[in-house]
């Protein structure tokens, strides 16, 4: 048995390389993050919530990230000479998740997102209007732009290599909206939640009605609305 050291390996998947002495640089790293921490999201919002929604978009992007990986087997197009990066550089999947999710989020709060009008408040909650979801798609798209930009900036991907996948992304998220519209539509993701698979992990659909927030507050809100009217009973009998 030889006393060698085995030579150890990187977990690539959050190893960033970037230039120290440029604050911008490492401004960059942090946003090649972005897409990590998105799963983490996705993750944490589909146990929370249980919304059907929020799984259709995880499969998509999961559906995107086959895609990339299929792509860059068949275009086969390496990264720059001065690169930071393995494996084939076209497209960036960075750009292409990134885009995807932006693209999603975009397409949900300003053509599928119902929520009531702006002028019935609902307690102390008040849905956000349209110009709301538009500024929010925008700073969706903006960060996007600027994960994808990172890319080019920390020499892992070229221009080109990072427009192709910001490309993929956008049709892959219109494409998947196209889809998912259709399944809604034709009754299937009704009859979906009518499975006793479905009931028995209690997923639902109300995001698209109203906010992920809101069905938890107002029972949070009827909960102390109840404790302060027996608070107030107590202190009249006294």
């Amino acid at each position: 048995m030889s006393d060698d050291p085995v030579p150890l390996a990187s977990l690539s998947l959050t190893h960033v390389h970037y230039d120290p002495t440029d604050r911008l640089s490492y401004l960059c790293a942090w946003l090649a993050l972005i897409p990590q921490g998105l799963c983490v999201v996705y993750a944490t919002l589909i146990w929370s919530t249980r919304e059907i929604e929020v799984a259709l978009l995880f499969a998509g992007q999961l559906g995107c990230e086959a895609l990339n990986f299929a792509l860059k087997r068949l275009i086969k197009e390496e990264r720059p000479r001065r690169m930071n990066g393995k494996g084939y550089g076209m497209p960036s999947s960075h750009a292409q998740f990134v885009a995807y999710f932006a693209v999603s989020l975009a397409l949900f709060l300003l053509f599928r997102h119902r929520p009531p009008s702006p002028r019935v408040r609902r307690r102390n909650h008040t849905p956000m209007s349209l110009p709301e979801r538009a500024l929010w798609s925008a700073v969706a798209v903006a960060v996007a732009a600027l994960v994808a930009w990172s890319r080019v900036y920390l020499n892992y991907h070229t221009e080109k290599q990072v427009l192709v996948g910001c490309a993929a992304g956008t049709v892959s998220a219109v494409g998947w909206f196209v889809v998912t519209t259709l399944v809604r539509r034709t009754g299937w993701l009704a009859w979906a939640l009518e499975l006793p698979i479905a009931k028995f992990l209690r997923v639902r659909d109300l995001v698209v009605e109203e906010d992920l927030c809101q069905a938890g507050w107002e029972k949070w809100d009827d909960k102390m609305t109840e404790i302060k009217s027996k608070e107030k009973e107590k202190k009249k009998k006294r």
